[in-house]
């Protein structure tokens, strides 16, 4: 299926690793030249390297942290009217409720609620002007399931869901979407070191942890990052276009709920 979307340019953030990466390496197979972020320059460079050895787009990495006012500008200096605008950040970590103190939460809200905002008030106007436009949110299953040791995480997000709610019907009319990606349990990074964590503090074998998880998944296995990024890449396309305001799910099965 042609997408319609070859010759674009997306920004897609945090995405020298995991998800982030997965959408990037898709978007690039369909055509988009793609701006990719990190912190961590050595993924960076990897990452970018693999992208442009396995398609013929345009690659602009970019390191910077987008939670700082200098780190997002350094970003949209690099693409100040993007096409595509995909969201992405790792969460606060695992913790109990009880350790979170008012930092820990002003921190996660800037990371996972303040920072998209910002970005998409930064390119959303442009967008509509150009009559395209595509924003995906990477969000959490958490924002409907909310889970022990991610209260922060899950607040945060759900935060960034309601103020978008608000905001995505006046730009319909332009053929802009915004949409919400919830994953599931994912094979990335970030599943490996939560699972080495649960390790240490239970005392239990990494191996049982990951055999439990895996098996409290309908699937019976965790979501791979190319298979996320063939999801967001759809939602990204000409016929996708109709779809907006949404919160759509990947997760194996995981949310059996009707609503």
């Amino acid at each position: 299926m042609d997408l319609g979307i070859s010759g674009l340019t997306a920004i897609i953030c945090a995405s020298s690793r995991g998800l982030g990466r997965g959408c990037a390496e898709s978007l690039a197979r369909n055509g988009v030249n793609v701006v990719i972020n990190g912190r961590d320059s050595d993924a960076l460079d990897e990452t970018t390297s693999y992208i442009k050895e396995n398609s013929e787009v345009k690659v602009t990495p970019v390191l910077a942290d987008l939670c700082t006012t200098e780190g997002q500008y350094t970003l949209l200096s690099a693409c100040p009217n993007p096409d595509i605008l995909i969201n992405n950040n790792g969460g606060p970590p695992f913790r109990d409720y009880r350790e979170i103190k008012r930092n820990d939460m002003i921190e996660g809200l800037i990371m996972n609620m303040i920072t998209p905002i910002e970005l998409i008030s930064a390119v959303i106007d442009g967008m509509a002007s150009r009559k395209f436009g595509r924003i995906v949110n990477i969000t959490s299953l958490s924002v409907k399931m909310p889970m022990e040791g991610l209260d922060l995480s899950s607040g945060a997000r759900a935060g960034l869901t309601a103020y978008l709610a608000g905001i995505t019907p006046q730009f319909a009319q332009h053929n802009v979407t915004i949409n919400n990606i919830l994953p599931g349990l994912f094979d990335t990074d970030r599943l490996k070191n939560s699972t080495k964590q649960s390790a240490i503090k239970s005392g239990r074998k990494e191996s049982e942890i990951i055999i439990e998880r895996s098996n409290s998944i309908p699937a019976k296995r965790f979501g791979t990052a190319s298979e996320f990024g063939e999801t967001c890449t759809f939602l990204c396309s000409v016929q996708a276009g109709y779809i907006t305001g949404q919160n759509i799910l990947i997760d194996g099965g995981r949310f059996s709920h009707t609503f």
